[in-house]
């Protein structure tokens, strides 16, 4: 591996910033089981006179390392006829998703920074003005800029022509268009409504799917649960009845591979159902259940706690239906991990990732036992966690590590880029994208699960538009609590929602990491808040031009295939538009989106004026109408 050679900025003594062809580049000279080691050179000009003192720093997690640089040669550039001095060095690192790195010297006795950047100062260093390197990390190419369709799978399609059969505790939608209920039944349970979309619809839409330009498929849990949401496990080793069978599983593999889709499965390891095989609270299954007895096989699987002199289960988040699991059973990580264990039997029915659910609440050494056997059965399996918060900053190595999870849920992105579009808020989108950005490891930054909605939230068209009002000619938002199970927006609040939307999207599209689709938000489906969020697919009733629209713009994301892993930089953000470049190394594309209902005048820097209008919003691209954008592309 050689790292490209960049172009670093020195300030002179007049204070000017100006570039003086310092250039450096890293070469791994070999791979070693706990790292790597790395060759490191360094050119710079004798116009600051004698150069002396040399030496990169290394930085990670509150560790930091200065090596030591050695003068090789002087040379003379033929181009630039300016004279150089070369260093180098020869250093091993161990396995870390990132370190941020940069150089010090002296020139004629005066101490100097090298840096990427140089926005702190001449004499002080910040993360987001360092290089970046991995060390024994990567996340697979072919997940890299990606278009991902994320389908909870009870409620897209119901494929097939057998009936679905009556089962305990268990509620069947008759009509497929009716709504979800969001409360609890007669009987006091959650969530047990089905709707019988399954295995086989998914199997029967590829082509539906694969036309929105999607490459990946995350589907919700699938195994046998008590509810229709299937984050309360019964068994990890069977498909869910009304989801289909393990073979179904297989087919549907083996077909969407055939189509050039890869499938990730959610993976919900931290707690299961108490209506299990492994708990089995109610005697439901023939095995002894945990709950049932401590010479249970299962036993072991559960975490306990010491509450009043003695040992009770532990319940996540006090809910009394999913026991947690213990993650330092030898026997549960046996299971979950181990040869022939859960993972090893999903991979063989075809899968090609996980999607860790609450992953922030499983240990890394448990994370990293789930990456190990993913490697076993498919060296270029994903790894996506659910995690809420900047994986960076929690004072855990499931990504900083480089053995463990590749990527995240971008939920701190998304949330921000929300709130810009909603609240104007400008502030809290430009100290994200620079945490990101300069925080995060190149290829997690690739991979990033950035999404139209989730299971977890409000559908994004019902956020932009629901209770939209003029105020002092801006749109305004009501906030007043609705009925989630009774509300849909006005007609004339889904204009504008949509409108919103569409922008939000247009962002997303160019923006770096997975475009991940959540099942509906592509035809316009509503939904305030969880349970509300989780409705049919509509069939009969989708927004074609919204449909027609997000076809549109995954054929321009697969089009601009440096989009993959081109860089990101911000031009400019402030209330009415969000102006961004995406860098490749051939090629190079400006993006201009409106987040307000206000033409607004787009300012094209001069060196884009012949640049190619790839994908717009709007007629004309030189103004944009409200909500409307557009991608211009550079060929260098």
């Amino acid at each position: 591996m050689r790292v490209k050679l960049f172009l670093v900025y020195l300030r002179k003594e007049n204070d000017n910033m100006e570039a003086l062809g310092v250039s450096h580049g890293i070469k791994q000279l070999e791979k070693l089981k706990t790292g790597g080691r790395y060759e490191v050179s360094i050119r710079i000009p004798f116009e600051y006179g004698w150069i002396e003192r040399v030496k990169v720093i290394f930085y990670t997690f509150g560790k930091r390392n200065a090596y030591q640089m050695y003068h090789e040669k002087n040379e003379k550039d033929k181009k630039s006829k300016k004279e150089y001095a070369h260093f180098k060095t020869v250093i091993e690192l161990e396995t870390q998703a990132v370190y941020h790195y940069y150089f010090t010297y002296e020139a004629n006795g005066k101490f100097m920074y090298l840096k990427k950047e140089n926005t702190t100062g001449d004499m002080s260093v910040s993360t987001s003005e360092c290089w970046k390197l991995a060390v024994g990390f990567d996340v697979p190419y072919w997940a890299k800029g990606a278009i991902m369709y994320h389908i909870f799978v009870d409620r897209f399609r119901r494929g097939g022509k057998e009936k679905l059969q009556t089962m305990p505790k268990r509620t069947i939608h008759q009509d497929w268009d009716e709504r979800p209920v969001i409360r609890e039944n007669e009987n006091g349970l959650w969530n047990v409504d089905f709707y019988g979309g399954n295995l086989i619809g998914i199997k029967e839409t590829l082509k539906y799917i694969k036309s929105l330009g999607v490459s990946i498929i995350y589907l919700s849990p699938i195994v046998t649960s008590q509810s229709n949401h299937r984050y309360d496990t019964a068994d990890y080793e069977t498909v869910d009845t009304y989801a289909g069978t393990n073979q179904m599983l297989k087919d549907l593999c083996d077909e969407a591979h055939k189509k050039g889709i890869k499938i990730i499965l959610d993976a919900v390891f931290n707690h299961t159902g108490n209506d299990s095989k492994y708990f089995n609270e109610y005697g439901t299954y023939d095995t002894i259940g945990a709950y049932q007895s401590e010479a249970s096989p299962y036993y072991n699987f559960y975490r306990k706690d010491w509450r009043n002199g003695k040992k009770e289960f532990s319940y996540w988040w006090g809910m009394k239906n999913l026991p947690v699991c213990d993650g330092n059973s030898p026997e549960w990580k046996d299971y979950i991990f181990g040869e022939g264990g859960v993972i090893d039997k999903w991979f063989k029915l075809g899968i090609d990732g996980l999607r860790l659910d609450v992953a922030d609440e499983l240990s890394d050494e448990f994370i990293i036992g789930i990456a190990n056997a993913v490697k076993r059965n498919k060296p270029d399996g994903l790894i996506i966690g659910e995690v809420w918060k900047n994986p960076m900053r929690m004072n855990r190595g499931y990504i900083s590590s480089g053995k463990a999870m590749h990527t995240v849920m971008n939920y701190l992105l998304v949330d921000s880029l929300i709130r810009y579009y909603k609240y104007k808020d400008v502030w809290k989108l430009e100290a994200c994208l620079k945490e990101v950005m300069s925080e995060y490891p190149t290829s997690t930054i690739q991979t990033l699960m950035n999404f139209t909605s989730t299971h977890d939230i409000s559908r994004a068209i019902e956020i932009f538009g629901c209770h939209c009002f003029q105020q002092n000619g801006e749109w305004a938002w009501n906030t007043t609590n609705v009925n989630p199970e009774e509300h849909l927006v006005s007609s004339t609040e889904f204009k504008y929602g949509k409108k919103m939307f569409k922008s939000y999207v247009f962002a997303l599209i160019f923006l770096p990491g997975i475009l991940s689709i959540f099942y509906g938000d592509e035809v316009g489906m509503q939904g305030i808040g969880n349970l509300a969020n989780r409705g049919s697919y509509p069939w009969g009733y989708r927004d074609k031009d919204l449909l027609k629209f997000f076809r549109k713009m995954g054929k321009v994301r697969n089009e601009n295939a440096f989009l993959k892993t081109a860089d990101f930089k911000v031009v400019s953000i402030d209330e009415k538009q969000f102006v961004f470049e995406r860098l490749g190394e051939k090629e190079k594309v400006i993006v201009f989106v409106s987040r307000t209902h206000l033409q607004t005048v787009v300012n094209v820097p001069s060196e884009y004026e012949a640049a190619e209008v790839i994908s717009k919003i709007g007629v004309n691209p030189k103004v944009l109408e409200p909500y409307g954008a557009v991608a211009l592309k550079l060929k260098m």
